[in-house]
């Protein structure tokens, strides 16, 4: 029997949600830190960029021109739901999880900044087993935690990126 699993972090920006998913896909590579325990590929750090669209991907390049395919894009529904699938360079061919994002409007008073509620859920780390390299030998509930606590850092940056400031960038603990 495997383990239901689920990652689930979320924290509101103050921004449409038009400008929060615009954030999210289009200014990846401001917000999102690289982590040394969570890689897509070994010892390579490259950087990441959304092929926007129902037949999109997310994609890693480095700086020799290489790139890693992380996953290939689901449910494109701008303002509002993002899905994709995310692998690491490590996973069989049947491995992978998948990664949902949700940009809910959050009802403000009469003349409040326009409110999102930023909802990541990551599913499918069941399917991986704890002696993969992607999970570090931690046992499911461990590996989640840790993996929540790098997607809370990593989000904590983009209210700065929505709002069109810089130098929001987390650092690098997991």
């Amino acid at each position: 029997m495997t383990e239901a699993s689920r990652v689930l972090v979320a924290l509101r920006v103050p921004v449409p949600a038009a400008r929060a998913f615009a954030a999210f896909t289009e200014q990846i590579a401001e917000w999102w830190q690289p982590n040394g325990l969570f890689q897509f590929t070994d010892g390579r750090t490259g950087t990441l960029a959304f092929e926007p669209g129902p037949d999109g991907r997310l994609v890693e390049t480095y700086p020799d021109g290489s790139s890693f395919v992380v996953g290939h894009i689901r449910a494109w529904e701008p303002p509002h739901r993002l899905v994709l699938g995310w692998r690491h360079a490590s996973f069989a061919p049947d491995q992978e999880t998948e990664l949902h994002v949700r940009f809910d409007d959050v009802e403000a008073p009469v003349g409040a900044v326009a409110q999102t509620r930023v909802v990541v859920e990551h599913f499918g780390w069941d399917r991986i087993p704890p002696e993969h390299a992607a999970r570090h030998g931690f046992p499911l509930a461990t590996f989640q935690l840790r993996f929540a606590q790098w997607w809370q850092a990593l989000l904590r940056a983009l209210p700065d990126v929505a709002d069109g400031e810089t130098g929001g960038r987390p650092s690098e603990g997991g």
